[in-house]
């Protein structure tokens, strides 16, 4: 008499079948995090920048016209993202280019928005109540943002 014994489990091809399946699944997860941070923080830059625009405008609004520097401004810019180190506002105002650094974040005065290239935003020329505000983001190949006023 031959007694036949099913034992129950899984065979070793279907466990190493499901931890590759697994591994294959946290591979791409881990993979997409890093351009998920970058565009989230990106989109906080963004927020900044409009958040600056406000400002000036706020500003020039009191202060009959008048545009402000650096000092005073800060004043006026509330709620900024840690992703914004500092505002700086440019001491010559006309067109010309605009090259800062990571996280900061740049108004220039009497000028519109250019074109913009991995080392550079060049700005054009514009009305003295006109200005523009600048940052730099991390994708694009590290390509400026710019608001006109």
């Amino acid at each position: 008499m031959n007694i036949q014994r099913k034992t129950k489990g899984f065979t070793i091809i279907e466990v190493v079948l499901v931890l590759a399946i697994a591994g294959l699944i946290f591979l791409m997860v881990f993979t997409a995090l890093p351009a998920l941070q970058r565009s989230q923080r990106d989109t906080a830059r963004k927020n900044d920048v409009s958040t600056v625009a406000s400002a000036v405008t706020s500003y020039s609004s009191n202060n009959r016209g008048a545009f402000p520097d650096s000092g005073t401004l800060s004043s006026y810019v509330t709620n900024m993202s840690s992703n914004t180190t500092s505002v700086v506002v440019n001491p010559n105002p006309g067109a010309g280019t605009v090259s800062g650094g990571d996280g900061v974040v740049t108004v220039t005065q009497g000028t519109s928005c250019g074109t913009s290239t991995p080392a550079s935003e060049t700005l054009n020329a514009g009305t003295t109540r006109q200005f523009t505000v600048v940052t730099k983001l991390e994708s694009g190949n590290g390509a400026y943002f710019c608001q006109d006023s």
